[in-house]
């Protein structure tokens, strides 16, 4: 899998801009649970109201505050207001937003900067909490009297004016008792409890509270939307830029692969099967390009929110980490446990996935031949044996990786009964907020989401993988047949004559030969036969020629060249090849000729097909040239097919032509009349015929008979007839002594 990464290399710029659009998505996704709290917190449960330093506070009521703060607290804060009063140049202004202003003078707070505000909070926020307490005293009052630290003063008495007279040394010994008790709250609590006497004090000064609270909660959920907004913005580009690097990068892996195998020779074929390629090409591309999509989209993004949001989490309550600790560690071990199991049959459902198209491509490909011999239940059986396997392994696998789901569902509703089972504990003893926990569920949910995404990432990665594996192994294979360094050229014209130099060919992994010291010529304008018992080696040594197969020693020549010299284009220029099985292509007639060269004029194209006989059957066809071709050309005869697959070799006008056992289809004066246009027409160029009949090579200039791998006779039908034996077997075998004189 990682030797595709390099493919990747073109989609670098999207990758690197997918994972910028990630990032910030996933600050936005962290963003919200805090405007979230912030709405409970603050919207709700403290009016709106931010912090403890308020915007303006009477004068009456800042003189009561001065007494529980120390000196240098007084003088800092006392700087951050201005008095406003009837007489300040300001007063028509400040008096709309507080009217209070008609009846007493008002401090209004100075245009600071947020540390500035941050620093005076606290301070502020425990003199409003401590002159709440000391009004909640006189609400005690029992008979007219206040209990005052032990002492009893009637219920009328101005307790602030008693606070303000104390000497200093006593009055702060009072104020740090209560710092004590604020201390355990924690900032954020004082200033929670803060707010009620800072709203309070706005409703005294004339102001809207219910606008505040409500401005407060429109204004950070019209925030939260625009995060929202564009954090699905960023989704949105980003899904379009992992579609576009995966699809560019599944492309490029089916153009590399199809390449690839263009390149193979025949060595390179016997190592796959055509469905085992098929099936790296579609279906296992199809597996990296899912991935693709889905691990930029995941695999980047999960890690970013989970550690961010655990981040967020600690910050909110570090008490409560161990909850989220607690659940990583099982997700963890869960995942680990169940894709132990699972890997291994992934590589097993590929090989299947081979098993059963190359079931499915015989079945189909051979469908007369199963009906001929009604071997149709066999096949079935066959069929049904291959997809049982499949699918009985898949079920497996299937089972094993569902358990993830409902296991990590269970993980992530214990998580939000133990936040909110603890999480109630602390806002009962003050020292939470209920936003806060809130928030701390929501990042819970996000971290364990994050492994959710992770798991279904190790659903794909192990198939994935083996599918990577198996596209590495097409794209790796060493090609043995390459094209010289410094390639020679043949001297134009090509003659085309052949001469095989002591050739020796052995198929990889064989024990033995399958040719053996074969040497022989094959001179331009002359007929080469090659005839044997079945399995004597006369395709594979046609087959070397055009370099499908490379030579294990000696040397082949055309024109006193060998072919090892030339690059395999130059070498295959000079050959026409007709196969042993007749391949057309999906088209027309006239496309498929023009197959062997596509600047073929039309009157080309018709001199080829009269040669090779098959102008009959074309002008029997309504469209003639134009006369559509199936897939395999499985719509025309096999005799059609191998006149058609000739006429396409003829029209390429080449100095070789090879005939691997091309007229075998053909009936005998069809053979006679094809051979006869031949000879008549291209009578220039070197013939090689691979033939079964007798018939079809008697007047060849030249018959190489061979048996077993060697050659045991060369010569004239006349001549092997007297002095070559298994010649002389073959064709007794096929035509009578008179036939054969």
């Amino acid at each position: 899998m990682s030797k595709l990464l390099k493919h990747l290399k073109p989609f670098v710029s999207l990758i690197f801009l997918a994972i910028i659009l990630l990032f910030i998505q996933a600050m936005c996704d962290l963003s919200l649970p805090d405007y979230m709290s912030n709405i409970v917190n603050v919207g709700i449960q403290q009016g709106g109201v931010e912090n403890s330093v308020p915007k303006a506070v009477r004068e009456g009521e800042m003189n009561k505050l001065s007494i529980f703060m120390n000196p240098d607290e007084k003088k800092e804060i006392l700087s951050d207001y201005t008095l406003i009063t009837k007489e300040s140049s300001e007063y028509s202004k400040y008096v709309k937003d507080y009217p209070a202003l008609e009846k007493e003078n008002i401090f209004v707070l100075n245009d600071i900067s947020k540390s500035e505000i941050d620093k005076i909070n606290i301070p502020l926020g425990k003199a409003f909490l401590a002159v709440s307490g000391v009004e909640n005293l006189k609400s005690q009052a029992k008979d007219g009297m206040i209990d005052l630290n032990g002492r009893k003063v009637p219920e009328k008495t101005d307790l602030f004016m008693i606070f303000s007279k104390l000497p200093e040394a006593e009055r702060s010994k009072i104020t740090d008792d209560m710092n004590k008790k604020f201390v355990s709250l924690g900032d954020t609590m004082i200033t929670q409890a803060a707010s009620k006497s800072v709203k309070a004090e706005y409703s005294a000064l004339g102001m809207d509270t219910s606008k505040i609270e409500r401005d407060y909660i429109i204004h950070t959920g019209l925030i939260m939307l625009g995060i929202s907004l564009f954090g699905a913005v960023c989704t949105v580009i980003v899904g379009l830029l992992a579609s576009r690097t995966a699809a560019g990068l599944a492309s490029n892996l089916r153009k590399y692969v199809f390449t690839k195998v263009e390149s193979f020779s025949n060595n390179e074929f016997d190592k796959f099967s055509t469905a085992s390629l098929l099936t790296r090409t579609t279906n296992d591309i199809t597996q990296i390009q899912t991935l693709v999509v889905m691990a930029i989209r995941m695999i980047i993004y999960a890690p970013i929110l989970g550690i961010g949001g655990v981040i967020k989490a600690i910050h909110k309550s570090p008490s409560m980490s161990w909850i989220i600790a607690l659940a990583v560690v099982i997700l963890l071990g869960l995942i680990v446990t169940v894709f132990s199991i699972a890997i291994p049959k992934f590589k097993v459902i590929q090989k299947l996935v081979d098993k059963l198209n190359l079931v499915t491509r015989e079945n189909l490909s051979g469908m007369m031949v199963i009906r001929a011999f009604n071997t149709q239940k066999f096949e079935e059986n066959r069929f049904d044996e291959v997809n049982k396997d499949l699918t009985n392994t898949n079920l497996f696998v299937n089972r094993i990786m569902i358990v993830l789901f409902p296991v990590m569902m269970l993980v992530m509703n214990g998580a939000t009964i133990l936040i909110i089972w603890v999480g109630a504990h602390k806002i009962a003893d003050s020292s939470m907020q209920v936003g806060d926990m809130m928030a701390f569920m929501q990042y819970a949910m996000q971290i364990i989401f994050a492994f959710l995404m992770m798991s279904f990432m190790f659903i794909m990665i192990p198939r994935a993988s083996v599918s990577g594996q198996r596209i590495s192994e097409v794209l790796d294979t060493e090609i043995t047949i390459l094209d010289p360094v410094n390639p020679q050229t043949f001297t134009k014209p090509v003659k085309g004559g052949i001469e095989f130099k002591d050739v020796c060919f052995k198929y990889p992994g064989a024990e033995g030969n399958a040719l053996d010291n074969i040497s022989f010529k094959a001179l331009s304008g002359q007929t080469t036969a090659f005839i044997g018992s079945t399995g004597c080696g006369k395709s594979t040594l046609v087959n070397l020629i055009p370099r499908f197969y490379d030579i294990t020693s000696g040397e082949i020549l055309i024109d006193g060249v060998d072919i090892k010299t030339v690059t395999q284009h130059d070498l295959r220029e000079q050959i026409g090849y007709v196969p042993q099985k007749g391949s057309l292509f999906q088209g027309t007639i006239e496309s498929n000729i023009k197959y062997g060269d596509k600047n073929a004029s039309a009157e080309d194209i018709k001199n080829a097909a009269k040669i090779a006989q098959a102008m009959q059957f074309i002008d029997e066809k309504p469209e003639g040239f134009e006369s559509d071709i199936s897939q395999g050309g499985s719509n025309v005869s096999g005799g059609q097919k191998q006149r058609l697959s000739i006429a396409r070799a003829l029209v390429k006008k080449a100095p070789i032509y090879i005939f691997d056992d091309s007229f075998s289809a053909l009936d005998f004066k069809t053979d006679s009349a094809l051979r006869k246009a031949l000879k008549e027409t291209v009578s220039s160029s070197t013939f090689l015929i691979v033939a079964q009949r007798i018939s079809t090579i008697m007047n060849a200039e030249q018959i190489v008979v061979l048996d077993e791998g060697k050659i045991v006779g060369i010569g004239t039908h006349d001549e092997l007839m007297e002095n070559c034996k298994t010649y002389q077997e073959i064709a007794l075998s096929q035509l009578s002594k008179e036939e054969l004189s």
